[in-house]
């Protein structure tokens, strides 16, 4: 039996564009990816403290070290450039894998921490 598990997540960053004129997904600085093991077109989870929207959608390798968060498509009618928000991936683990495994979590802007 498998079990779903966090995976990694990318947290302390916050919407820093719009473009709900392209086809759908989240651009994310490269790096940001890298760091949290999220490859291009995988499958995320974008929370939005602000508002306590949830989608689900897929990453775009935005220009690394741009810091580019930017909501696509559908997406962007569910945020403002400045909300804070966290990207999660999950895993699916078979039983012999869940006690080793570790999250990847990665806090880009500690200093924002609203908590």
């Amino acid at each position: 039996m498998q079990r779903m598990f966090l995976h990694s997540k990318i947290r302390d960053i916050r919407l820093t564009a719009l473009r709900p004129d392209y086809e759908g997904s989240i651009t994310i600085d490269e790096e940001y990816l890298a760091q949290a093991g999220i490859l291009p077109f995988e499958e995320v989870h974008v929370l939005n403290l602000s508002t306590g929207g949830r989608i689900v959608t897929y990453a775009i390798a935005g220009d690394r070290g741009s810091g580019c968060i930017e909501l696509n498509g559908p997406a962007a009618r569910l945020g403002m450039p400045g909300d804070e928000i966290m990207v999660l991936t999950y895993v699916l683990l078979e039983s012999t894998e869940i006690e080793g495994h570790t999250p990847t979590i990665v806090s880009i802007n500690p200093a924002r921490r609203n908590r």
